[in-house]
C-alpha cells in the first residue's frame, strides 16, 4: 500500500514505539491519528506531525469506537491501524507476598491483548467498506507483539501470556479479513530503548544490549517503525508474526 494521503491511526502513539511509528507514518505523507490515554503527551506529538491526538483506552468497547469515529470524521476512515498500547510490569506467578493478584494479570491482558483486539474490530470494520485500491487491497494492520511471546522470562507470565495472544491472533484475523483485501501482520520486538529502559542507568541499559548477539545494543524506535512501514508497503506479507531481535533469544532470567 502507498503510504501517502492515508488515514492511519497508531494506539499507544504518545511514546516509544507508538511515537516512532506515527511520525515514520507523518514522514510518509500519512494522515496520522494518535491514541493514547495519555492525552497530553498524545497531543504533543500529533502537534509535531501535523497530526490529530485523540485520548482513547484501547479495551474499552464505547470509547474505542468513539475514538475511530472521530478519525472517520477528521480524517477518513483508516487503511492503516499499528497497535502499539500495552504494558509490561513483572510479577511472578506467586511470589514473597504470595499469589499475584488477579486484577494485576486481568489489567495487563486487557489493555495488550483485549485493546488489541478491540481496536482491530473496530479498525477493520471501517476498512471492510472502503473501496478497493487498484490491487484490490482495503487496508492493513500491524500488531505490537513481543519475543516474550515466545521466551517470556521469570515475571513475565502476564506480558508473555498477552503477547502470546497477540501473536496467535494474528494469522486467523489475516485468514477471516483476506476476502476483504485487509492484511494483518505482527512485530515482535526484543529489547528496545523505550522510556522504561533508558530510565534505567547507563550500566544496566549497556548490559542489556550487550545481550544481543548482533549488533550488540537496544533496538531504536526507528527500527521498529521502519519494519512497520516495511509491513504496509509490501503486499505479499500477510498473517507473519515478524521478530525484530538481533537474533535475541530470552533466557529465563
Amino acid at each position: 500500500m502507498d503510504i501517502k494521503g492515508q488515514a492511519a491511526i497508531v494506539t499507544g502513539g504518545a511514546s516509544g514505539l507508538g511515537a516512532a511509528t506515527a511520525r515514520a507514518l507523518a514522514a510518509a505523507g500519512a494522515k496520522v491519528a494518535v491514541f493514547d490515554i495519555n492525552e497530553k503527551a498524545a497531543a504533543a506529538v500529533a502537534s509535531d506531525i501535523k497530526g490529530i491526538a485523540v485520548a482513547c483506552d484501547v479495551a474499552d468497547a464505547a470509547n474505542g469506537e468513539a475514538a475511530v469515529k472521530k478519525v472517520a470524521a477528521d480524517h477518513g476512515p483508516a487503511r492503516i491501524l499499528v497497535n502499539c498500547a500495552g504494558v509490561g510490569p513483572a510479577k511472578r506467578i506467586v511470589g514473597k507476598d504470595g499469589p499475584m493478584p488477579l486484577a494485576d494479570y486481568e489489567r495487563v491482558i486487557r489493555i495488550n491483548l483485549i485493546g488489541t483486539f478491540n481496536m482491530m474490530r473496530l479498525a477493520a470494520a471501517g476498512m471492510q467498506a472502503l473501496p478497493g485500491l487498484p490491487d484490490g487491497e482495503r487496508g492493513v494492520i500491524v500488531s505490537t507483539a513481543s519475543v516474550a511471546a515466545f521466551e517470556g522470562q521469570v515475571g513475565q507470565a502476564a506480558y508473555s501470556s498477552s503477547k502470546g495472544g497477540v501473536a496467535a491472533l494474528t494469522l486467523p484475523a489475516a485468514r477471516e479479513f483476506a476476502q476483504f483485501g485487509i492484511r494483518v501482520l505482527a512485530v515482535a520486538p526484543g529489547i528496545f530503548a523505550t522510556p522504561m529502559l533508558t530510565a534505567l542507568p547507563q550500566e544496566s541499559q549497556d548490559s542489556l544490549g550487550a545481550s544481543v548477539p548482533f549488533p550488540k545494543r537496544l533496538g531504536a524506535p526507528r527500527e521498529f517503525a521502519a519494519l512497520v512501514l516495511h509491513c504496509i508497503h509490501n503486499g505479499y506479507l500477510n498473517g507473519e508474526v515478524i521478530r525484530l531481535d538481533g537474533a535475541l533469544r530470552m533466557a529465563p532470567r
